[in-house]
């Protein structure tokens, strides 16, 4: 018995063109979640304003959607909670602000969830 598969590319290619613009969506979505939360460090609020942002890297069969800063004092305020924050501007800022939207934190169905619907939006009819 033989058994023929055919591929429809284009309708491959129109789903990865979803996923794509699905992923940069979400995390579009998480980066106004972070802001709206007031989560990071905010002194002038040129990190969270001005140096991060959705960023989008194509490797080979790999895409790599994340919310990146080049601000040089992000890894540091990230990784170090004892620091003393100041909350005037953002009222809960402190370490680790992405924390809530990770796996085990209180928002870690946000992803995945936002990500779903972006997903059914964008895929080709």
């Amino acid at each position: 018995m033989a058994i023929e598969v055919e591929l429809d590319m284009a309708a491959i290619a129109g789903i990865e063109t979803a996923a794509k613009a699905a992923a940069l969506e979400t995390v579009r979505v998480l980066r106004g979640e972070v802001v709206s939360a007031a989560v990071m460090p905010f002194d002038t609020g040129h990190m969270q304003n001005n140096q991060t942002e959705v960023t989008q890297v194509v490797d080979g069969e790999e895409i790599h959607t994340m919310l990146t800063t080049d601000a040089p004092q992000a890894r540091r305020l990230y990784y170090h909670p004892e620091y003393h924050f100041q909350t005037g501007k953002n009222a809960n800022a402190g370490a680790s602000w992405l924390a809530d939207w990770l796996p085990g934190g209180a928002q870690e169905s946000f992803l995945p969830d936002t990500f779903t619907a972006c997903l059914k939006e964008k895929m080709p009819k």
